[in-house]
């Protein structure tokens, strides 16, 4: 990798939206009645606050769900592609919705919310870039509402672009395609795969996030050498191990008698950190436990600079997740049925979502990190001081790492490495 190369983020998320066969398209005159009022989240509060404890909800239910493998996602992504879905959404298909994503329940601190968290999330000097994009892409024939479009247009920042999804399906894919790969830097190509757009198609919302980043105190790919991760007491697997150490080995840490807690900082004053946990007993139900929402915050307050002698993998996972049944369990299955409704985006009851796909790729060298992400929702019609021991944070074994806003607390990134690739 060039020198001059520094860490990177991407993220793109996409909700593909389409209506019923019949009768679809003629509805100029459809109902536009108050909405059902969705019932309120139990745990509803500011957006940032929400989105982290998504994040710990889905990390727990994929960990759950497969205990030995990696897991790699960007839960801001999810949250603000499913937040402009929500808009749309009316009754129970919203309430559920608002639940699993833990929305505020005042519309105001919801709209406000995402619209402070979008902006937030642009900033950049000589070491750092952070971006954040929206758009809507609708069916050029297709009646949706007024206020839908110009909420996600006033809060999201997501502007409509229409597309002839009925004629020409494969040249309105190519287009959105371009419009990721351009916010993305060309990291995410090919988002939406081929048939993925067809004549029932009515909207797009897509969103991309885009962060590169060198580490504050950058590793010597001369001390870099293959070492033991131990995958389990009974498996290890050869990676190439990186290190940092000496007198200016000073890191943000903190421990617990269970775990181990490091943030490696990113340069410039951007404040963006990796936080990792490491278990103390190779156990990654220490570190699992403390992600969550509440337990991550206080290990942040934890966190003190000290000397710290680091070894952390080189590691490069990719992995991809099909969530409905995921987010069915999660708790909201109206979405997925013929019984969802989103009538806020076109007056009718005619959508439903058929698909929801993400797929995530990081990176982690001496320089920084580089990951890339992308999440696709279908909706479809119908039919340390000197006298004391200098800790040692060996990343040897099972961990779990989390890439963080410090500045909001927001979590953009969230992952565990069971088996890193061996080297």
């Amino acid at each position: 990798m060039n020198q001059r190369w520094i860490g990177l983020f991407v993220l793109a998320a996409v909700v593909v939206l389409g209506g019923i066969a019949a009768g679809c398209i003629d509805v100029p005159g459809a109902a536009t009645a108050e909405p059902e009022s969705p019932t309120p989240p139990a745990a509803a509060g500011n957006v940032v606050a929400g989105s982290n404890a998504f994040a710990c909800d889905l990390y727990h239910r994929l960990a759950n769900d497969s205990a030995t493998e990696n897991i790699f996602f960007s839960p801001v992504s999810i949250s603000s592609a499913l937040a402009i879905t929500y808009e749309g959404a009316r009754g129970t298909t919203a309430g559920e919705i608002a639940s699993v994503l833990h929305l505020p329940g005042n519309e105001t601190l919801r709209r406000t919310g995402f619209a402070a968290l979008t902006g937030g999330l642009s900033r950049g000097d000589a070491n750092t870039t952070l971006r954040t994009a929206n758009a809507l892409w609708a069916e050029e024939t297709y009646p949706f509402l007024p206020e839908y479009i110009e909420t996600a247009e006033r809060y999201y920042a997501a502007n409509v672009t229409n597309l002839d999804f009925i004629g020409a399906p494969e040249e309105s894919r190519q287009t959105i395609n371009r419009w990721v790969e351009r916010q993305t830097e060309e990291k995410i190509q090919d988002l939406l795969p081929a048939g993925s757009i067809d004549p029932l198609t009515r909207l797009v919302i897509t969103n991309a996030i885009y962060f590169t980043g060198t580490w504050e105190l950058q590793f010597d790919a001369n001390e870099t050498a293959d070492a033991d991760f131990r995958v389990s007491p009974d498996e290890t697997v050869r990676v190439p191990m990186m290190q940092r150490t000496g007198e200016d080995a000073v890191y943000p840490y903190a421990e617990t008698d269970t775990l181990q807690a490091l943030a490696m900082t990113y340069a410039g004053g951007s404040n963006l950190s990796m936080l990792v946990l490491l278990p103390k007993d190779g156990n990654l139900t220490a570190a699992e436990e403390a992600c969550g929402a509440e337990n991550l915050a206080e290990l942040r307050q934890a966190l003190a600079r000290e000397r710290v002698d680091v070894f952390f993998p080189k590691f490069a996972l990719e992995e991809e997740y099909s969530l409905p049944e995921t987010l069915t369990a999660m708790g909201m299955p109206a979405a997925f049925t013929g019984a969802a409704d989103f009538s806020g985006m076109d007056g009718t009851k005619n959508l439903f979502i058929t698909a929801v796909v993400h797929k995530a790729f990081v990176n982690v060298n001496e320089e920084g990190t580089e990951a890339a992400a992308a999440t696709g929702v279908a909706v479809s019609l119908s039919a340390a001081p000197i006298d004391e021991e200098v800790p040692v944070f060996r990343a040897d074994h099972p961990f779990v790492f989390v890439i963080l806003d410090d500045d909001t607390g927001t979590i953009l990134f969230i992952g565990r490495v069971f088996r890193p690739p061996a080297a």
